[in-house]
Formats: C-alpha cells, sequence, structure tokens
C-alpha cells in the first residue's frame, strides 16, 4: 500500500487555495489523520509551482478556482493549467482536487488519464470523513473520478475547439479574430465549430441561435466556466 501511505511520520502535504481560512479548515482536518506531516500553504498557481519543487510533498491537495499570481482574479481555467503542468512536471505526485468547480475536470481527461500517482477529486460538499477518503486512496495511487459529470460519457474535445470556445465565449472574439489568433484561416474556425458542436450534440434549429446552444451545452459538460 504504497509504504503504508508514504509513512506518515514522512508525509509532506502542500494545500493550495486562495482562502486561508478554508486552508486553516482543511489543514485542520488533515492533521487528526496526519498527525506527524508538515504541512505548507500556497495561495496561488506561481507560489505553488515554487512550492512544489522545493518541498517534493509527497499529496497535494488544490481548489481549481485560484489566482494565477498575487493581486489577480481566481478562475478555474488557473487551476486547470496548473493541474497540466504538474502532472507533466511530476507524473506520480498524488493528487486530490478539492474544489466546488468538479465538472470543469473533463476538460483534461486525457491527462488524468495518464497520470501514474494517485488522482481523487472531493467536491467541497463533501463531509470531513469523504474527503478524507479521497486522501487516503490517493496516497494509495488510486485514481478516482466518478464524481467528475460526464468524464466517462464518451466526450472527446480537441485542443484547439476548446481554445475556440475560451476565445469566443471568455474573451468575446468573433471568428475573425479567432482565426488571427491561432494563426489559422476562417474556414477553418468555422470547421472547428462544426466539430464541437457535432460533439455537443448541437445541431440548428428553427428560431433557435446555434452559438448560444453551444455555449450554453458547454458550459453544462464544464469545458468553460
Amino acid at each position: 500500500m504504497k509504504q503504508i501511505l508514504l509513512e506518515k511520520a514522512l508525509l509532506k502535504i502542500l494545500l493550495i487555495d486562495d482562502h486561508e481560512s478554508v486552508l486553516s479548515g482543511t489543514i485542520d482536518i488533515l492533521q487528526h489523520r496526519y498527525p506527524d506531516a508538515e504541512f505548507v500553504k500556497a495561495l496561488n498557481a506561481d507560489n505553488a509551482l515554487e512550492k512544489i519543487e522545493i518541498l517534493q510533498p509527497g499529496l497535494v491537495v488544490m481548489d481549481l478556482s485560484i489566482p494565477k499570481s498575487f493581486g489577480l482574479f481566481a478562475r478555474p481555467e488557473v487551476g486547470i493549467q496548473l493541474l497540466k503542468t504538474i502532472m507533466v512536471k511530476y507524473p506520480e505526485l498524488n493528487i486530490v482536487v478539492q474544489t466546488a468547480h468538479v465538472k470543469a475536470l473533463v476538460r483534461i481527461r486525457p491527462d488524468i488519464d495518464v497520470h501514474k500517482g494517485g488522482f481523487t477529486v472531493a467536491d467541497k460538499s463533501l463531509t470531513s470523513e469523504e474527503m478524507l477518503a479521497r486522501v487516503d486512496w490517493s496516497l494509495q495511487g488510486l485514481t478516482h473520478t466518478k464524481d467528475i459529470k460526464g468524464i466517462h460519457s464518451g466526450l472527446e474535445v480537441k485542443p484547439e475547439w476548446l481554445q475556440v470556445l475560451i476565445l469566443a465565449f471568455e474573451e468575446g472574439l468573433q471568428d475573425r479574430a479567432i482565426a488571427e489568433r491561432m494563426c489559422v484561416s476562417e474556414r477553418m474556425v468555422r470547421h472547428y465549430w462544426s466539430k464541437l458542436q457535432d460533439a455537443l450534440h448541437v445541431y440548428p434549429e428553427a428560431g433557435k441561435n446555434v452559438r448560444i446552444q453551444t455555449e450554453m451545452q458547454a458550459r453544462k459538460e464544464g469545458l468553460i466556466d
């Protein structure tokens, strides 16, 4: 069992959240289970990467909605990008995602599937005991993602389709500007829209705006915030 949960006395845990009260509450809960563990906090993504490199933790417990650096707004996309980075750089790191934005993890399903360390998800609505169970599972190297709505639904979205969604509905760009940003033709952008709408099962209907329907379905599936 991964050397009895990494030998509790040697365990280093990094907690990432931009709310001090949440961090303190989570540490209080974890200290009862791991009284001899070393706990370190990070309030943003840049700080978290620095501390992972220095600390080399056995476990990361993180929210998704965090700022990139001090003074910036917290956004789930920042946590998603941080997750992708640390799973590439630290493929055996054990991770617990403790967040109210669980469905956003569907965006990185392929990255989660190939991650070698433990990876579990704890919705912030879970009880303390349920959250601790997710921590134990992660430390055992287990993957538990069934709480992520749609992650096993077969929805496949290519990175360029996701980029079109973000540029259109988070930055408000039209197709010409999207094409310039992505360095492709407008025709290719329209092709991406077509493929994306097919994946989301969004098709033209009389009296309905297909782009608005696409946005609504993409948000429902957790592809954009």
